[in-house]
């Protein structure tokens, strides 16, 4: 297990970097978000989930959403690492006119993305019926669903979590990337949504809780979000707004924004530092 996690916190260190690099080579865009939510996407990608890049489409495959489709560039940097596609294609498209990565994550154009997302508090409603489809045709596939905790002030969300528990979708598993910041400021000031873990029991659901930047902590709750017993569940993933990047850090500031040459050489610093000390 001490081999996988390091493997695992190396390649989520190469990922954070390129998005940092990708997005300001875009210029600007959502950082905090982005850099937030690389731990979770690594270990689903690279050891948790059954995909395959050659084959983006295998009805075997097991489903991502990115509920908090502004984060779109972490995704795509973390399926060009897996092999979907190369970096230099990423490089060259990312939030270009018709291209295939746009700042939120678009089916129509790019295969390898399960869902079109951005208008937030839509994800969970759209992942729940896929579940059900599944299970309606005896599939083993698993769905994984990614959300903010800002997008949690859409009531949206909540109608589908009745659903999930009605229909008993063990077959999802949803992660809220908990980095307590939105567009607007902190979560709490904003809309407080405490106590989040006992308010995802009430509406059905078995609820675990790690530490969204320790590779070991998100694995460890995935396997135990994955025993099935007739109940939706949900990971609560603590993490940092900016992780990896010290300006950029538990600010809403950095909810989207363009970073100058002085500030893109610090954080470049500062994340190549992270990946040399793997």
């Amino acid at each position: 297990m001490v081999n996988i996690e390091g493997r695992l916190r190396k390649i989520a260190d190469e990922i954070r970097l390129e998005t940092f690099k990708v997005i300001t080579e875009a210029g600007g865009g959502h950082f905090g978000g982005s850099l937030s939510i690389v731990e979770i996407l690594t270990v689903l990608y690279f050891l948790k989930m059954k995909v395959d890049p050659s084959r983006p489409g295998d009805e075997s495959r097991d489903m991502f959403v990115l509920s908090k489709g502004h984060g779109g560039p972490a995704l795509y940097t973390t399926l060009a690492k897996r092999g979907f596609f190369s970096y230099n294609e990423l490089y060259d498209g990312l939030d270009k006119p018709l291209s295939r990565f746009p700042k939120h994550v678009d089916r129509n154009m790019l295969e390898s993305i399960e869902l079109s997302t951005g208008p937030l508090g839509q994800g969970l409603s759209m992942a729940c019926g896929i579940a059900i489809s599944l299970k309606q045709q005896k599939k083993v596939n698993m769905v994984y669903v990614v959300l903010s905790d800002g997008e949690l002030d859409s009531g949206q969300v909540w109608e589908a979590a009745m659903s999930a528990a009605k229909y008993k979708l063990d077959n999802i598993i949803a992660i809220v990337d908990r980095n307590n910041s939105q567009i607007d400021g902190p979560v709490e000031e904003v809309m407080p949504t405490d106590p989040l873990d006992k308010k995802w029991e009430a509406f059905g659901w078995e609820v675990f809780k790690a530490d969204g930047h320790s590779i070991g902590s998100i694995i460890a709750a995935i396997d135990s979000a994955k025993i099935k017993n007739s109940q939706p569940k949900i990971i609560i993933a603590n993490t940092v707004k900016g992780f990896g990047v010290s300006f950029m850090e538990n600010s809403s500031e950095w909810h989207s924004g363009k970073v100058d040459e002085e500030q893109y050489k610090l954080g470049l610093k500062e994340l190549q530092r992270r990946l040399n000390t793997c």
